[in-house]
């Protein structure tokens, strides 16, 4: 494949897990599925409106499910989906990448 072919791949990447909380709300949900607000409460710096339309663009591209639970008051929780799980891989590869040129 060329450069060429790669670049536009590349970029709807980009487009999916660029937004400026993707990486966060994504490493949470790799524990398992949460609710909003314990989500809310795990990514502490994101504020409510972030967080909501994170979900919704997370949700929209595919990578995360949103599950509503018919209770009285209704539950939400959220999780990924197969493609936010294999997404988990590039996560690691990066952390490894930052952690071996951290001190260069």
């Amino acid at each position: 494949m060329s450069e060429k072919e790669t670049i536009p791949n590349i970029c709807e990447a980009l487009r999916i897990i660029g937004a400026k909380w993707s990486f966060m709300v994504i490493a949470q949900l790799s524990d398992g599925p949460q609710r909003f607000n314990a989500l809310r409460r795990n990514v502490k710096v994101v504020k409510t409106q972030s967080l909501t339309d994170t979900l919704r663009h997370l949700e929209e591209t595919g990578v995360v499910r949103r599950e509503v639970f018919p209770t009285v008051p209704i539950t939400v929780e959220y999780s990924l989906t197969d493609k936010g799980h294999d997404f988990r891989k590039v996560i690691t590869e990066m952390d490894q990448w930052a952690q071996r040129w951290a001190d260069r």
